[in-house]
């Protein structure tokens, strides 16, 4: 039974540009790395896998670079990475991504029977929380989000129980096989590479697969199939704090400093 972990590629920086022409990513000059949260989605296959025998498999969407990710991903023993990489792919909104994920995700279930597909809650660039669900609506799966921790796995049932993760509490639910979870970083920590590991993953072949495998209208991928995009990139000017009076010694004058500065403002109404 396969167990999917689909990860990113994202820019360890906070220093992204875009390009004005194309409203895609400056790539030129970044280091990137694995999405933080996919790295737990990688972790519970990996983890499915000791305990239950099933087979993980790493998918990512990217430029031919991001081969260094799946590799990652090799060495610590998925058991096939596919990277989907296309230029018509390029651009790509939450939209148009879950599309070519989804069809992968397909194909792959045509040769053997579909368990799990794990996503990361959310990517550190987008922050959208979009492509799990994406998946999962265009697929016809369960979708069971914010999970922190599977309570129980029943492969002759081909049941799945687990908790979520909400504000303020936790929510228990079952659902059925195939199922697609989106993970936060309480589910498990990851663990890391041997040596030995990183060195065989250097031989092993991560494959690829363009448009051509997956036969998607290439309308309705990539920017031409992106109903949204980013226009602009920015850290928000922030205005520099100000502190007044002396609340150690003075507590009762700098609260009737506060109130003033509050009333000039207009924030505080009597």
């Amino acid at each position: 039974m396969l167990v999917i972990s689909c990860i990113k590629q994202v820019p360890d920086t906070t220093q992204v540009q875009i390009d004005p022409e194309t409203n895609t990513l400056i790539r030129e000059g970044i280091p990137f790395i694995v999405n933080p949260y996919d790295t737990h989605a990688l972790e519970e296959g990996l983890s499915l896998k000791d305990r239950f025998g099933l087979r993980p498999v790493a998918l990512s969407m990217g430029p031919p670079n991001a081969e260094a990710t799946l590799r990652k991903a090799c060495a610590l023993g998925v058991d096939d990475a596919i990277l989907l990489s296309d230029r018509c792919f390029g651009g790509a909104d939450t939209l148009a991504t879950s599309r070519v994920l989804a069809s992968a995700i397909e194909k792959l279930a045509e040769q053997e029977e579909l368990g799990i597909v794990f996503c990361g809650k959310q990517t550190i660039d987008g922050d959208t929380a979009q492509v799990g669900p994406g998946i999962a609506s265009r697929l016809g799966l369960q979708q069971l989000t914010l999970v922190d921790r599977i309570v129980h796995l029943d492969l002759e049932k081909k049941r799945i129980r687990v908790r979520r993760k909400l504000e303020g509490r936790h929510e228990i639910v079952e659902a059925p096989l195939p199922v697609m979870i989106t993970v936060v970083r309480e589910l498990n920590r990851p663990r890391y590479p041997t040596v030995p590991m990183r060195l065989e993953a250097e031989d092993v072949m991560v494959k690829t697969w363009d448009n051509s495998v997956l036969g998607l209208d290439v309308e309705t991928v990539g920017l031409k199939g992106s109903p949204t995009w980013v226009s602009k990139i920015f850290s928000p000017e922030r205005d520099q704090g100000e502190i007044i009076g002396d609340g150690i010694n003075d507590p009762e004058g700098t609260a009737n400093l506060l109130i003033e500065k509050l009333l000039s403002k207009d924030l505080l109404a009597i």
